[in-house]
């Protein structure tokens, strides 16, 4: 194991909507390092969001992000010989985290249409509760209150 945690890298706020969250975001689309067109296609989704609600894109985001990130889950602990799913609180970084990497594989497992038009679709659909990765949400919150029983060996 390491002796101490190494330090949180910064990330730079994007160009577009001076949004942590987005670049984050634009991080987590990115595929062989290629960066410009992750950009392009995170910038194209938020346009198709702003087409379609009429609405602040970054506040149609903030509200997806809100509703997908568990507030629950479910972590291993060994206890003798045996492993209990403990269920834990989520901290909030964790949260966000997981609610990006459900979006993203949730508008990745879409069908036809490109990249940008299922990214702004499963946005649109998690922040009005619906889609796959709400669904991913609540099959943890499940998990997480299947598995109260053993709350009392947390970590």
């Amino acid at each position: 194991m390491r002796r101490t945690k190494p330090e949180k890298r910064e990330i730079a706020p994007d160009v577009r909507f001076n949004s942590v969250t987005v670049s984050f975001l634009i991080n987590r689309i990115m595929k062989n390092g290629k960066k410009s067109g992750a950009t392009s296609m995170m910038y194209e989704a938020m346009d198709i969001v702003k087409a379609k609600t009429g609405k602040e894109p970054m506040e149609v985001l903030e509200t997806a992000l809100k509703n997908v990130g568990p507030i629950m889950e479910v972590r291993p602990r060994r206890v003798g010989g045996a492993t209990y799913q403990v269920p834990m609180e989520v901290p909030s970084h964790r949260r966000m985290t997981l609610a990006m990497r459900w979006i993203l594989d949730a508008s990745r497992a879409r069908s036809g249409k490109s990249f940008a038009e299922k990214l702004a679709a499963e946005i649109l659909d998690a922040a009005s509760n619906q889609g796959s990765a709400i669904r991913k949400r609540e099959e943890t919150h499940k998990m997480a209150e299947a598995n109260r029983a053993f709350s009392h060996y947390r970590m």
